[in-house]
Parts: structure tokens; sequence; C-alpha cells
């Protein structure tokens, strides 16, 4: 059962990074949810790294949200510096 809060929890976090910033994001509920989880698993490891978390704690909403956000503003730095093709 825990996986699938998980999921739905990244999910959740994934949709309301994506609405909060514009341009174009990964698409689709697979994408929006591993944006989430990524986010999460980014925010604890560096939570964890600066001793905010203890082991075996994870980041909460706030933190995975904000992990969410670094991985699409980079993803929107990516996408902006390639060439459009024709």
């Amino acid at each position: 059962m825990g996986i699938l809060w998980t999921i739905l929890i990244g999910f959740i976090v994934g949709v309301l990074a994506k609405f909060v910033t514009h341009g174009p994001g990964p698409h689709g509920f697979f994408m929006t949810a591993a944006l989430g989880i990524a986010g999460s698993l980014i925010a604890t490891f560096i939570g964890r790294a600066l001793h905010w978390y203890a082991a075996g704690q994870s980041a909460g909403f706030v933190g995975a949200f904000i992990g969410a956000l670094v991985l699409l503003a980079i993803y929107h730095l990516i996408i902006k510096g390639r060439a459009p093709t024709a």
C-alpha cells in the first residue's frame, strides 16, 4: 500500500508543480507521477545531506513540491536551449 500512496502523492505534487510553472512540460499520468516522485526523492536526498531529515525519514509534501519545481525548472532550461526542428 505504501508504493500506491507514494505514486498518488507523486502525481498530485507533479500536477501542482506543472500548474505553477508555465510552458510545455512532460505529459501523461506516468510522466507527471514520475516528476513528483523524483522531486520527492531529490528533496529527501538533499534534506538528509543537510541534516534536515533523519535516516529513514522522507521529505514531506512541501519538500516534494519544491523538488518537482526544481526538476521542472531544469527541464525548461534544457528544452529552451534546444534549437527548434523544422
